[in-house]
């Protein structure tokens, strides 16, 4: 490929996570379809671009990046709590020693091992 090429395919990368981004902060309650409707791209265009986009992400991680870290935590400092129906947030949320942190799949590991090692060396 010539760096022309390259470029544009650079540019297309950008607009493509730029669209995905606006897709994903889409008002409550809209879905993908109607989102892809008003932005005048099919549902599989979005999804197709989406798989692009993740593909050149994961291409360019640097080798040494661990794929997860995980942080020990002692079995006391976990406890199940009850989980009313008002919170409808995907994903899981932590709560160690009345501090909580709300972990979905766009949380960073560094930032959740982070806050897990602090609380560690609290203890």
């Amino acid at each position: 490929m010539n760096s022309a090429t390259t470029a544009a395919v650079q540019y297309r990368l950008k607009e493509w996570a730029e669209q995905i981004r606006e897709c994903q902060n889409r008002p409550a309650g809209m879905s993908v379809v109607d989102w892809c409707a008003s932005h005048g791209i099919t549902k599989a265009n979005y999804y197709y671009r989406l798989r692009r986009v993740r593909q050149v992400c994961l291409e360019n991680l640097p080798p040494e990046t661990p794929v997860q870290q995980i942080v020990p935590v002692t079995s006391c400092l976990l406890h199940q709590e009850t989980q009313d129906d008002t919170d409808t947030r995907p994903g899981l949320s932590v709560s160690v020693n009345g501090l909580s942190i709300h972990v979905t799949e766009s949380t960073p590991m560094p930032l959740l091992a982070a806050v897990l090692k602090v609380v560690r060396d609290a203890q």
